[in-house]
């Protein structure tokens, strides 16, 4: 094959070396990937199409910035002409070889571009690539996400949506994020709520249909008490997701805040947990009603003003990082934890009240410390269940894995969830009897608003409520003072 003497230069070599080595290895990573779609990393996605297409593209851009170089220097050797550009003439064997491998390389590039713009364009919107590539940073966010009810909804369709317009707004805000990857830029944890987050009624509606939110919802809850049995307490609840009756529609019932006739603005923070003023306003009618706070006089710094949607309660729908009493109480119903082994709830919280630098000095302490524990003071219940102990310690390792993780500082506790009041501020930011109108109404604190309670109490000591009527709680502790105070006061102090 005869090339003209202008591609014989150290550039154009070097770019056609780098060019075609990059195409082989990009076929070659394309077969790993078909052959074995299972096999492979999210990496090799990375150096397929990302990474070797831009030392293809630099490659190919080499060729010709070398044979210009060569011609411009072969042009001061040589006797000056008249022709200032380049003669095509196909009858040169030569050029005709290089007019043949320019459309040849170029028709291929152009086929090969085309579809690795489409593989690029689905690769960059996998989970993998969102929850796996920075690992360090976005394990907290990934590992939670797949012990969500949202473990089968792509990270794309809550953050980005469909339309072009937030495709393009995700990726250069991406490109924010990855600088802050490489330069270490990031805050530890990450701070929350997203405020460039797409509204919900354009993601979470797509699937959730707010109209038909209408039949309340039976919930039972299983917990287990600080105390040398690990007594069993449960609670029973009727969740008034909506009212008794579908045919009402909206017009009660907890999601009565996303009805369709009805906008909540509010007032809050940056991180949203205190609220200054709620506004309530009947579309149907226009009829405007504000609540102020009378417990907050002076306007919040950074202050913002939001409508309402589902992620003001909803705040944690895929990312939910439960606290040690929801993770441990959790294992020891599904049978992970024997409920027979002596203070293992207790003895457990005191554990995991402490911070550790990593996970894997978490894993040995809970271990070493839970073994010991065991041993000394609990021999003989050792001795005659075989394996208990250690089953429960993986158990107990495998709830701190999948919730803390110290690295990014990431907890339940600088991720509240605001659905309920147990553990965090949650609906008492606007439910605490102090929001009051101009005309004297109140957001009330009545617990019966959003759900009744159908039956309470220790196994074979339950209390339980007639049909249409609902029971008083009674703390499974003896406390006096417990209504006067906020749950999440009491139980945020646990940890």
């Amino acid at each position: 094959m005869k090339l003209p003497k202008s591609f014989y230069s150290w550039t154009t070599i070097a770019g056609a070396v780098l060019a075609s080595i990059s195409f082989l290895l990009i076929i070659f990573t394309l077969l790993i990937t078909l052959l074995f779609p299972t096999g492979g990393s999210n990496y090799l996605g990375l150096f397929t199409f990302i990474i070797l297409p831009v030392f293809l593209v630099i490659g190919l851009i080499l060729i010709p910035i070398g044979t210009f170089r060569k011609m411009k220097r072969d042009k001061h050797r040589e006797i000056k002409r008249d022709v200032k550009f380049p003669i095509v003439n196909l009858n040169d064997p030569g050029q005709r070889m290089v007019v043949f491998i320019f459309v040849s390389v170029t028709a291929i590039f152009l086929l090969l571009t085309a579809l690795g713009s489409y593989e690029v364009f689905h690769y960059t919107e996998s989970n993998e690539f969102c929850g796996t590539l920075c690992h360090n940073v976005m394990e907290p966010e990934y590992v939670t996400y797949h012990g969500s009810a949202h473990a089968r909804v792509n990270c794309v369709e809550c953050h980005v949506g469909t339309g072009v317009n937030w495709y393009v707004k995700s990726k250069l805000s991406g490109m924010y994020q990855v600088y802050s990857v490489i330069a270490k830029a990031y805050p530890t944890p990450i701070e929350t709520p997203i405020h460039n987050l797409r509204p919900a009624q354009e993601t979470c509606e797509k699937c959730h249909w707010p109209q038909k939110f209408y039949d309340p919802k039976y919930v039972t809850k299983r917990h287990y008490l600080a105390d040398e049995e690990n007594t069993e307490w449960d609670i029973q609840l009727l969740m008034k997701t909506g009212p008794q009756h579908s045919a009402l529609g909206q017009t009660e019932g907890i999601h009565w805040h996303i009805n369709p006739d009805v906008e909540i603005n509010y007032v809050s923070n940056w991180k949203r947990d205190s609220i200054t003023e709620v506004q309530y306003t009947n579309l149907s009618t226009g009829k405007v009603r504000v609540f102020k706070n009378n417990e907050i006089t002076e306007p919040i710094q950074s202050s913002e003003t939001r409508t309402m949607d589902c992620l003001d309660c909803h705040n944690r729908p895929s990312h939910n990082y439960l606290s040690p009493t929801i993770f441990i109480d959790n294992a020891i119903a599904s049978g992970e934890i024997s409920s027979d082994i002596p203070e293992i709830k207790s003895y457990t919280m005191g554990i995991l009240v402490r911070e550790f630098p990593t996970s894997d000095s978490a894993m040995k302490y809970i271990s070493t410390k839970v073994n010991d524990y065991y041993n000394s003071n609990y021999e003989d219940f050792v001795t005659s269940n075989p394996g208990v102990i250690t089953k429960a310690i993986e158990a107990i390792q495998a709830g701190y894995k999948n919730n803390v993780f110290p690295f990014m500082k990431a907890d339940w506790s600088q991720y509240p969830n605001y659905i309920g009041h147990i553990e965090s501020l949650g609906c008492i930011r606007c439910h605490n009897d102090n929001f009051t109108s101009d005309d004297g109404h109140v957001i009330s604190r009545d617990c019966n608003l959003c759900h009744s309670i159908k039956a309470q109490g220790s196994v074979g000591a339950m209390e339980y409520a007639n049909a249409d009527s609902s029971l008083v709680f009674n703390h499974p502790f003896e406390m006096d003072d417990w209504k006067e105070m906020a749950c999440y006061e009491c139980h945020k102090e646990l940890f």
